[in-house]
């Protein structure tokens, strides 16, 4: 007879649910290109574990070294900070910091700075809009 345990393990791999651990590896390094870059180590790292048929969604973990550099968002972001402090500053120059346990969205059209206070890691899920076909 199986455990309840077995069949839990067995009922996920059928489940079309992805589970998305907090402590996966982001395992994609990358920097920061250099014409964004404004200070520190450019040092980053992803595993998007998750993307749909049509590309426009992506979610997984992200993780960076202590930096700063432009953002210009063509996406819609959603982040819930697992570690770490993020100072994020519009052009304007109103900014926000978070803090390990905090949620919060950047919304597309979005134009300004990520500072990465402390080494930071974060559940993101991303939505890309398709381009209209008049080019907006």
């Amino acid at each position: 007879m199986r455990d309840a345990h077995e069949a839990l393990n067995e009922n996920e791999a059928r489940m079309p649910i992805l589970r998305i651990p907090a402590d996966t590896a982001a395992s994609d390094r990358y920097e920061v290109d250099a014409a964004r870059l404004i200070a520190g180590d450019p040092r980053q790292g992803v595993a998007n574990l998750y993307s749909d048929p049509g590309r426009q969604f992506h979610c997984g973990i992200w993780e960076a070294a202590p930096a700063t550099w432009r953002v210009r968002y063509s996406e819609h972001e959603f982040c819930h900070l697992l570690e770490g402090r993020i100072l994020i500053r519009d052009e304007e120059g109103d900014a926000m910091e978070v803090r390990a346990g905090d949620s919060f969205v950047v919304p597309a059209g979005f134009s300004g700075t990520w500072q990465v206070l402390e080494r930071a890691r974060k559940l993101y899920a991303i939505f890309e809009p398709a381009a209209s076909p008049d080019g907006g």
